[in-house]
This record gives structure tokens, sequence and C-alpha cells, in this order.
């Protein structure tokens, strides 16, 4: 029941989420040659059915774009990376030079204002957005950021951290250098890390890697309904110093309003300080892990934090006892991890979970798989093949009946579905 969508001789690169529209009918994906290599030029969708293939964007003038995700409601509206036009020596692509576009109509608007010279502007960013997710609702968008001013001023200093994009309003700072430009949302910063955190305690050095919780939030050990939160990773410092992934989340304010009010330290931050959180976002960690035989999250495989629809428990990656790499939930409220599966087969992928809450999608034994959330049972979707899919991303379709994941055939790689039964 496995079917090929997309035949050209080149590469198709789905991301690990958001990449269905919301009727199930197109998926959207980006041409890089490779993962590592960020020279695709266009943005791209393909029909599941007929497997017509159209071009929703094109990069002009020296740009690339790739890492395209699409919004949960009709029409479509789609954000990736949007590297810069005209890329000289002192600026080119790289972690702190590209930033979110919204592509609608074939145009593409910049979601991030950029300030890199002082007097910074609250809400505009100094630096490179990655990786821009709608929330279930379509009103923000989550990304990763790295800093420009940091990365001049001292690169140790450019720690990766979470931000979201809020509808509050435009953003155009005053333009004191070539590089600079207006973004259509409000932007600002929520993880908070240092570049040296405490052996031991619940200071990070990189938050990465996050996820929606919920498509409504989730509910406090109090009763209460936390409505925006994210999941991500946050990298902690054992007391052996070695470094230790672990699950946070952040609690979000609910009023557009409040993003735009600074909490202890400047929204837009300072020459030598990174953009700081609004008030009221409040950051705490889940897991424990550093008295573990195996500490941490699993990396490999790349994956990100994804909630279940009721945002009751985040699924995540860690090895057992046995040192096999296993699915996870993690309470958002409160309560010990739950080891979900008990394979002998490592999970060899980023994974999703069905609309329903009850299943899971990942790779595992050279097979796509699907994985009951209470029982932790596996069933085969494909049959085992000599080399896995992709682990890039094993996505269900909105409507449940279909997983999206990538092979790699005659050097190139290729978007295939499987029905879900």
């Amino acid at each position: 029941m496995e079917k090929q969508i997309t035949h050209a001789a080149r590469n198709h690169q789905l991301t690990n989420t958001n990449v269905w529209t919301a009727d199930s009918q197109w998926l959207v994906y980006d041409v890089r040659p490779s993962g590592a290599s960020f020279t695709g030029l266009t943005i791209e969708r393909v029909n599941v059915v007929s497997g017509a293939t159209e071009i929703l964007y094109q990069a002009r003038d020296g740009a690339h774009v790739g890492v395209v995700t699409v919004s949960p409601d009709m029409p479509p509206r789609y954000v990736c990376i949007h590297g810069p036009e005209h890329p000289d020596a002192g600026w080119r692509y790289d972690f702190h030079h590209r930033r979110g576009v919204i592509i609608q109509n074939g145009k593409a608007e910049n979601l991030d204002a950029c300030d890199i010279t002082p007097p910074f502007t609250p809400g505009a960013l100094r630096g490179g957005s990655h990786v821009h997710v709608f929330s279930p609702d379509g009103s923000r968008i989550s990304f990763t950021y790295n800093d420009h001013v940091m990365h001049e001023w001292d690169s140790k200093e450019d720690l990766r951290n979470v931000g979201i994009a809020v509808p509050l309003h435009a953003v155009c700072p005053v333009k004191q250098h070539p590089r600079e430009y207006d973004g259509s949302h409000f932007c600002v910063l929520v993880s908070k890390t240092t570049s040296t955190p405490r052996p031991g305690s619940d200071e990070i050095s990189r938050a990465y890697e996050e996820g929606w919780i919920g498509q409504q939030g989730y509910l406090q050990a109090d009763g209460r309904r936390q409505r925006w939160a994210l999941a991500f990773i946050g990298d902690t410092r054992a007391i052996d110093g070695s470094t230790v992934p672990e699950v946070f989340i952040v609690d979000l304010p609910e009023k557009l309003n409040d993003y735009a009010q600074p909490g202890d330290a400047p929204l837009e931050g300072t020459e030598t300080r990174l953009p700081a959180p609004p008030r009221g976002v409040v950051q705490r960690r889940l897991t424990f892990t550093h008295q573990r035989r195996f500490p941490g999250l699993a990396t490999p495989p790349r994956h990100w934090l994804r909630s279940a629809p009721d945002g009751s428990e985040i699924a995540c990656l860690m090895r057992d006892d046995q040192g096999v790499v296993q699915l996870w939930g993690i309470p958002t409220s409160h309560g010990e991890p739950r080891q979900i599966t008990h394979g002998e087969h490592d999970i060899q992928s980023a994974f999703s979970w069905h609309p329903d809450g009850d299943r899971l999608a990942f790779i595992c034994d050279n097979s796509v798989m699907v994985c009951e959330r209470n029982s932790g049972k596996l069933r085969r979707l494909t049959p085992r093949s000599e080399t896995p899919p992709s682990g890039d991303a094993v996505v269900f379709s909105p409507d449940g009946r279909q997983v999206a994941f990538m092979r790699d055939l005659d050097g190139y790689r290729q978007i295939f579905t499987v029905a879900v039964s």
C-alpha cells in the first residue's frame, strides 16, 4: 500500500511536521540537494492523488529557500527559511543570517524583522530564524534562532534559542544597515540560555527542537488550562561536566499585547546580551535523567518534541537501560516519564501523532511503524527494507488516513505515502 509520490531526478525534502495541507491533498517540500546544503531555489507542493507538482515560490538574487511548513487552515499559508539576497563575503547564508518568510500567491513576506544596529527594536530579531511552525490554530509561529549581534561580539554567546512570532503588529526598524528589514510579525525569544550552565542546575546552554503543546494547550496540575505553551529540548550540564539534553516547557502569555511587555531584561537585547523573554513567560524543566544509565534524550536520531493533541503528554526519544532508543511520554503537568515502546530495535526517526492522539508513527526496524500510545504495540505499515526510509520526517495527514515519509532511490530523495488502516 506504499505509494511513491515524486519521481523527478532531484531531491524532495519534507520538514518534520506540518507538511500536509489541511485537506490532506498536498504535501509541501523543498529541493535542497542534501540537508546540509542550503542551495534549493524553490518551494513546491505535490498532489498525493495525481502526483501533479506546483512551484509555490522561487528565490532570486542569489538567495536560497528551504524547510517549508504549511498552516493548519485553508487557504494554506506557507512559511520557510529564506537566505540573504545578494550574498557576499560579509553576509551569506548562516545560522545567524536567515529569516522566515510567509508565502502566499507566489509572493514572500518577511515574518521577522531584522535590526542589528543599536538602539535595537522590540519585536525585531537580530539574526537568523529557522524551522518555522504554525501553532495548531494557525495564529502564531514558533522557530529556533541564532543571533548575529552576539556572534560578532563573542561567538560563544551566540546560543541557539526558541522564539515565537505573534500577529501583534508589523515591526519596522529604522534602517541603519543594508541588511536590516521589516517583518509582518512581532517576534520574541521565549527561552533562557547561558553559555556557562551551572553543573547539576536547571540552566541550559541551548534550546532547540521545540513543539507546540496541545490543540488548546494543556491542563496544569491544579486543573487550570494553560492555553499557550511550547516544549523544547534544553542542554543541561551534569556534575561531571557532560551535556545532558532534557525536556523543558515554557508557558506563554495568552494576550497578544503581553508579548510586548519586557520581563527582567530588554526584549530587544543589548550589544552584549541576547534578547530576553517577555514578562509572564515561565520556563521549567520536566525531565531529570542525570542519574539514568543513559542520561538525557537520544540524539541521534534527531527528533523534535511533539505533544499529544490533548496536551497531556509530550513524546520524546530516550534509551532504555539496555541502550535501545525507545519512545517515551512526558506528562506536561506532573509525574514521571512513561516508557511507551519496549522493542529490541532502535527507533530511527522523528515521529508524529495521529490526530486522534491514540497512535504515533516513526521508522523502526527499517519500516514505517504505527505505535499504539497506551500499549506500545507496533504495527508495520511498510515491509522491512534493506535500508531504512529517511529519519527526517514521518508525518500523519490531518485526516489520519496516510503517513508521508521519504526514501532515497537512485541517488535522489523521493516522497512516499502509505495508507493507515
